[in-house]
């Protein structure tokens, strides 16, 4: 996809009113790489939860009435990125709008944000798995976690280590599920830590290695999946997309790593430069 400004991408999120996650965290990373933004909450958040204390407003009816005013003002949108998503209702909705929009030819990116550490978070269900399946099955590139490829694969459930076989047929349970290209972040085998990824433009299986930093920050798996996102709609394939994405969340980690009060995230605004590939590649 060409970055002209006339790309129209929608965000499809949960939006915090403190702390740099989810749409706060994405806005300005991809925003920065030139593309035409619009959003659409699916929940507003008090704060980040790691602080343990928080409020969710759920959003599905707002969603449900925007994207019938939408529909009759005739937006539309060049590619859609989904991320969190605050019921099995919601799940369903978002399926629905999203096969109109796949006719149009948009591009779907879903990051099906489920779990992680080998558990569901608490409230998501073994039936939002299910709908959660079927709008992989609908995207172009899914980006999970090891712990939610694992759930929608339907195999290595509960487990934080697995085998590089495993990991291979995770990607072959994903890819009959319906998504195209797959790239499974923060998978933990006996030989390391690896990005996974199947390309299938190419039809080709990748490892990506990678050391982790004994830092949490909330918003990391959000910025990973703006700046994939935004590369690969740029025209970076889809590997080199994934090692920059790799590249900057690392330097923003370490970067940031001694900030007092990591619950709110990185300051992403500040930190922009991280984000100008081109020019650090020279």
């Amino acid at each position: 996809m060409r970055n002209d400004m006339k790309d129209q991408i929608l965000l499809i999120n949960d939006l915090a009113g403190y702390g740099k996650v989810a749409l706060s965290a994405m806005l300005p990373v991809m925003t920065h790489a030139g593309l035409n933004l619009y959003n659409l909450p699916t929940a507003l958040v008090s704060n980040t939860l790691d602080y343990g204390k928080f409020e969710i407003l759920e959003t599905t009816e707002y969603m449900r009435k925007t994207m019938k005013v939408w529909a009759e003002l005739g937006f539309s949108f060049d590619a859609v990125c989904t991320g969190f998503i605050a019921s099995k209702e919601q799940v369903k909705l978002i399926s629905g709008y999203l096969r109109e929009q796949k006719e149009k030819g948009t591009w779907i990116f879903v990051d099906p944000i489920m779990g992680d550490e080998g558990k569901l978070y608490n409230g998501i269900e073994e039936k939002t798995v299910g709908y959660m399946r079927d709008l992989c099955s609908l995207a172009d590139v899914i980006v999970p976690n090891l712990t939610e490829a694992s759930f929608l694969a339907g195999m290595c459930q509960g487990k934080e280590v697995i085998t590089q076989g495993e990991g291979r047929e995770i990607l072959k349970k994903l890819r009959k599920l319906g998504a195209k290209s797959i790239v499974i972040t923060s998978v933990k085998t006996e030989a390391g830590d690896f990005v996974l990824i199947y390309d299938h433009q190419t039809d080709t299986v990748s490892e990506l290695p990678f050391e982790q930093i004994p830092v949490r920050f909330p918003g990391t798996g959000d910025i990973f999946s703006a700046i994939l996102a935004s590369q690969v709609l740029n025209g970076t394939a889809l590997e080199k997309a994934a090692q920059r994405a790799m590249s900057a969340v690392r330097q923003l980690i370490a970067i940031n790593h001694e900030t007092a009060d990591k619950f709110k995230g990185i300051p992403i605004e500040k930190n922009l430069e991280v984000l100008n590939f081109e020019s650090s590649e020279d």
